[in-house]
């Protein structure tokens, strides 16, 4: 109740918080120099592959009334707009495949009625962007923002799983058509003959198939053993795309012979078609909707405004996780505002609305701050380097390193600066205890290309160029749309698939489902590996009952999504959940075990051979961890945040085992 009774309090906060960095917001984008090109284009083939394939399954969906020319032009337009006036810069929007499904679902219902039909279906789908847009308002003003912690890692997962499961729907539903005549085409036509339809049913099959396997392979690049660091990064960065690109290729290799439109492709018509055109002026159409569905229009424009809320927030907490130590202040209220607009403008203009999106949003965070840790570690090395030449001890190394990091910092928060670096000043200590031990042998074991690394704390460069000059791509991405309609409707099927098994690792929905066909006396092998904490900490009949749960709720969720006109309240059952969860929940689990079944962040046990990202031994975890150098890697800070992050983004919590932390403190 507090929050109703301090209305536009959160927005108000927001705005005078980010204000004091607006400026520094720019300044430390355009510093970064040409460095910040290589975040920018990982996050725009990051975001734009994903809004070319919803535009065709919007396409498919709403025959033809939206393409991918609306989808990237919505994510262009709001991504600029958020990089501007938006008060999370990291955060990156897109059309999402929630959106899909309630457009689908407005589709439906709106061609199945003479009074609106397929004519007025975007004028009654900018009705519903209207009251959407009132709600997200209201939302924002009334600090609807401050519960967003109501939604809990039970209800993430359960959505997440259920956009997986969509995607695997999509993608085989995309394979099955290749093998059918689309509606309203002409079946006398060569290539729908039966043997041509066949043929171009089996190439998809291996055009699907063939960029599943490469993108899925060529994205954990960065854990191959061959190649140079720089090579593996490239194509962990940029092989999905590649892939495309490979496999697009690949289907004009198809002989001669084969007639035209096979294999089939993408088809959208072009910007500036008037199929396109008309979207702009859509507008004069909304005052022909009859009064009754306007007002119809509220039922779909709650549970969309309530979508986005959850959606939106939810990728801005990922974006700015606790771990990625972010110094500047959070807008969730702000941003709340702002996408109310943006849902208002792209309704009034024809285009399906963007909102914040997963896993994009901690992609770009995380590839900040792979930039801005390896600008701070080169400077810590050559300032540590010089202090060695001059014959410094290691006290004075570290003191002349924290001064660099703290130079380094743009923030210039230098109140926690002795806290964050204080591992590595005991390791820097410990290898002076060391090199004491060494000195009669003329050795000096201080290295500190090697040390630094595990101690350096993350830092993320803040700024709003990345996200500016990603979405301007992605305007330029609408007019290259003459290339992007070569891409077989194959391939981006087996876009769909990739990007649903990607999703999975991770989530511990998923993880623990698998945990429930493990036989007992199995078990210990899960403990003997990197494991959720709760594997450890709660029995596994808890574990059991509480992810039947889960499944049990997500099948009625999935459920409701194949009810022809009610499937639109879809997002309904997540904002009971949240009750249940307050509520029921508690009647049936241990406090302590429903909180580590539901924590807020995702922690995992390390042990013995799996506690390092490489899978060293615990010989070898001591040298990382306290300084000894005599061991070499070849490890990227790519590699390190890939290998800390899930493939939604979270960062994980590592801590050791009972038995690996006792075995440590005994030798020390």
């Amino acid at each position: 109740m507090e929050q109703i009774k301090t209305p536009f309090r959160g927005i108000a906060d927001d705005i005078r918080g980010r204000a004091l960095w607006y400026k520094q917001d720019w300044t430390d984008g355009i510093r970064s120099g040409i460095r910040i090109l290589a975040p920018t284009t990982y996050i725009f083939f990051a975001s734009a592959l994903p809004v070319i394939a919803f535009g065709e399954q919007l396409s498919r969906d709403t025959d033809g009334s939206l393409s991918t020319v609306e989808t990237l032009a919505s994510t262009a337009m709001c991504g600029i707009l958020h990089s501007i006036i938006g008060g999370q810069p990291l955060l990156i929007l897109g059309v999402a495949e929630p959106t899909v499904i309630m457009y689908t679902y407005l589709y439906n219902f709106a061609k199945g009625r003479s009074d609106l039909g397929q004519e007025l279906f975007l004028a009654w789908a900018g009705w519903v962007c209207v009251w959407t847009a009132l709600m997200l308002f209201l939302l924002a003003i009334f600090n609807a923002c401050d519960i967003i912690n109501r939604f809990t890692r039970i209800a993430g997962e359960i959505f997440g799983m259920l956009i997986t499961v969509l995607f695997i729907q999509e993608a085989i539903k995309g394979v099955v058509n290749e093998f059918r005549i689309p509606k309203g085409e002409d079946p006398n036509e060569e290539k729908y003959q039966f043997q041509w339809l066949y043929v171009n049913g089996l190439l998809s099959i291996i055009f699907s198939f063939g960029l599943l396997y490469t993108a899925l392979k060529s994205r954990k690049a960065r854990s191959w053993m061959h190649g140079t660091g720089s090579c593996r990064s490239f194509i962990a960065d940029y092989g999905v795309p590649l892939m495309v690109v490979l496999w697009t290729a690949l289907s004009f290799s198809v002989p001669s012979q084969v007639p035209s439109g096979v294999p089939r492709r993408l088809y959208t018509p072009l910007p500036w078609n008037s199929e396109s055109v008309y979207h702009w002026t859509v507008i004069k159409d909304m005052g022909n909707v009859p009064p009754a569905y306007i007002f119809a229009a509220l039922v779909p424009a709650l549970m969309i405004a309530g979508l986005y809320f959850f959606d939106h927030s939810v990728a801005s907490q990922m974006a700015q996780q606790k771990e990625f130590n972010l110094k500047k202040p959070s807008a969730y209220h702000h941003d709340i505002l702002l996408l109310g607009f943006m849902t208002l403008l792209c309704g009034l203009l024809g285009l399906p609305p963007s909102n914040g999106v997963l896993p994009q949003a901690p992609m770009h965070t995380k590839s900040l701050a792979t930039l801005k840790r390896q600008l701070i570690r080169k400077k810590m090395v050559k300032t540590a380097k010089e202090c060695i030449k001059q014959k410094a001890t290691n006290s004075e190394i570290f003191y002349n390193m924290q001064d660099v990091f703290i130079e380094m910092d743009s923030t210039h928060l230098t109140k926690s600066v002795g806290k964050e670096l204080e591992n590595l000043k005991e390791a820097v200590m410990k290898a002076e205890n060391k090199e004491a031990n060494g000195k009669e042998n003329g050795t000096r074991t201080f290295d500190p290309e090697q040390l630094i690394d595990p101690y350096l704390p993350v830092r993320v460069n803040e700024q709003r160029v990345s996200n500016l000059l990603q979405s301007l791509l992605v305007a330029g991405a609408v007019f290259a749309i003459p290339l992007i309609k070569k891409i077989p409707t194959s391939v981006l099927a087996g876009y769909f698939a990739y990007m649903a098994i990607d999703s999975l690792p991770g989530n511990q929905f998923w993880e623990r489902f698998l945990l429930l066909f493990i036989t007992p006396q199995r078990q210990y092998k899960v403990k003997e590996g990197v494991h959720a904490s709760y594997v450890e900490m709660v029995p596994f009949k808890s574990i059991a009952c509480f992810t039947l749960f889960q499944l049990a709720y997500f099948m009625l969720c999935f459920g409701v999504t194949w009810i022809p006109i009610a499937g639109i309240l879809f997002p309904l059952p997540f904002f009971i959940l949240i009750g249940i969860r307050q509520y029921v929940l508690p009647k049936f689990f241990q406090p302590h075990h429903l909180r580590e079944l539901d924590a807020a962040e995702y922690e995992e046990v390390i042990v013995a051979r799996a506690s390092h990202p490489l899978g060293l031994s615990a010989e070898d975890v001591e040298s990382t961890y306290f300084g000894n150098t005599e061991v070499g890697m070849d490890l990227s800070d790519g590699e390190i945040l890939d290998e800390l992050t899930t493939s939604r983004g979270e960062v994980k919590r590592r801590t050791l085992s009972f038995w690996e932390e006792k075995h440590l403190q005994e030798r020390y």
